[in-house]
């Protein structure tokens, strides 16, 4: 009993070796005695299942052939003949494929040369089997590869990554790499698959066959150019509309009237909330690099925060015009001059004349008229000494000097909120026109 034991043992791998040493074999016909109304035999391929460490052919001088497929749903699609499995359906109850377990056949080694994550394929997958030998074995797989990602235009952004196929057991000698589909029926696929569902737009797929040196050897590999682009809705509706609106709104509020002092409290509330919105909104924004809606943020960002000083630099202007105006520069009184007059976009922009500038001395915060008591009417000065008349034309004089520099002043910060509102408008009309460009690129 040990005897026949020991030889029955050893006799498929006495077959493998004289296979292998002689470099030609037969194929291995199944018997189908044992099929019936139950379907195959589970024994009726052991002989195959005990040679799966071996590469199936019948002449080792003659490389397998491995087609590959895949769609972007992360299916990898292998098929490959093996020659040690074939049998007669007419006897076999007519069956012309089987499914079986993968673990007992030979598998080809194919690997992704750009995979970084730990292949979590399930465990225990089947693989079909045609009475011809064709084995087709599919490997769902959730593929993170090295992709060289340009964010700089993030929503807008498009990609080309790379995914390559190849061995790194069996060289040219041993397994040639081809193609079970076409390119375009790839593309189609997947791009129907991801059409329903996920963030990117497939574009299209290209290939390209080359050999890969590793030394003295030289292994086969297939490269496919995956061109993919983002659907940017979900970043447009979270990201730049929010932002947008809270820009515009701070643009809005140049409409307050500094001397209300109502313009201080609405701004640092609006910056407060604007901080609030980019540390909300950080988790959707990428993780390495600068794109460009990070610098659109940041414009933004500081486009409020001078807004913000511009408004405390001029209500205290204001406040200086009441108590103890400064004389102006000669030339910022030459700039004033030299620039156009603003017109009636800006609701604090100053009139042509004296009379709209808007904001007169009379209007300002602490400013007082001039008494005159009730029925009395301003007439011809009386007779006065020559020193009073001297001292009363020097105060005039003065009074007039001060009121006009209050009124250069004034005009000044009316100019300096025109300006800055016209930047709000030219950064939002230019956002606007960036965003529809990218996204009708």
């Amino acid at each position: 009993m040990e005897g026949s034991w020991f030889h029955r043992k050893r006799f498929p791998l006495y077959l493998v070796l004289s296979l292998l040493l002689q470099g030609r074999g037969v194929t291995f016909t199944i018997n189908c005695s044992g099929f019936g109304r139950h379907g195959a035999d589970p024994t009726a391929l052991n002989s195959v299942f005990e040679r799966r460490a071996f590469r199936p052919v019948t002449n080792v001088s003659v490389p397998t052939r491995v087609n590959i497929s895949f769609t972007m749903s992360a299916i990898l699609d292998v098929v490959w003949d093996n020659p040690f499995i074939s049998w007669n359906p007419e006897e076999c109850e007519g069956i012309t494929k089987m499914s079986m377990a993968a673990k007992n056949l030979w598998l080809p080694d194919i690997f992704i040369m750009e995979f970084m994550d730990v292949d979590k394929t399930p465990k225990d997958l089947t693989a079909y089997v045609s009475n011809e030998g064709r084995i087709r074995y599919k490997k769902p797989m959730k593929v993170a590869s090295i992709c060289d990602l340009d964010i700089f235009y993030f929503p807008f952004d498009a990609q080309n990554c790379t995914l390559t196929f190849s061995s790194f057991l069996y060289t040219v000698d041993n397994m040639l790499l081809g193609m079970e589909k076409e390119v375009w029926e790839i593309t189609d696929t997947s791009r129907d698959i991801l059409q329903a569902h996920g963030e990117w737009e497939l574009l299209g797929i290209n290939k390209a066959t080359a050999k890969m040196s590793v030394g003295a050897n030289l292994y086969d590999q297939i490269t496919f150019y995956v061109a993919i682009r983002r659907r940017p809705s979900l970043y447009v509706i979270n990201l730049l509309v929010p932002s947008g609106f809270l820009l515009a709104i701070d643009a809005l509020s140049f409409y307050l009237p500094v001397e209300s002092g109502n313009r201080v409290p609405f701004k640092i509330t609006l910056l407060l909330g604007y901080n609030v919105f980019l540390l909300m909104m950080n988790d959707l924004l990428p993780t390495s690099g600068t794109p460009l809606i990070s610098v659109y943020f940041a414009l933004c960002l500081s486009l409020m925060v001078v807004s913000l000083l511009e408004t405390v630099f001029i209500t205290h202007l204001l406040h200086l015009a009441t108590t103890q105006p400064p004389p102006l520069p000669r030339w910022l009184h030459s700039l004033l001059l030299s620039c156009t007059s603003p017109g009636r976009c800006c609701p604090t922009a100053p009139q042509k004349g004296n009379e709209g500038l808007g904001l007169t001395p009379t209007h300002l915060p602490g400013a007082k008229e001039p008494e005159v008591s009730a029925g009395q009417k301003p007439g011809p000065v009386e007779a006065e000494p020559t020193g009073g008349s001297e001292r009363t034309r020097a105060h005039r004089e003065h009074g007039a000097q001060r009121q006009q520099s209050v009124e250069l002043w004034v005009q000044f910060s009316h100019a300096m909120d025109t300006l800055l509102f016209r930047l709000y408008l030219l950064f939002m009309a230019s956002s606007i026109l960036t965003v529809i460009g990218l996204w009708n690129t």
